[in-house]
């Protein structure tokens, strides 16, 4: 799905919405990956396998008292 537009129509994010709105969640969700992995190579990320969610693991206990 493409559009040509003018430097005047550039602010005009519908087609924008309507694009991503057409999709599916999974595809929403693969473009998103796809984009998150250029993004990190154009930084001069190594592996994209090292892209991940984070986890950070803590246990809290609650004191007697």
């Amino acid at each position: 799905m493409t559009r040509l537009t003018t430097v005047e129509e550039q602010g005009d994010r519908s087609f924008d919405l309507e694009f991503w709105q057409q999709l599916s969640s999974e595809q929403r969700a693969t473009a998103v990956w796809e984009l998150a992995v250029d993004a990190w190579q154009m930084k001069g990320g190594g592996n994209p396998d090292e892209l991940r969610l984070q986890r950070s693991v803590e246990t809290l206990r609650r004191g007697r008292g």
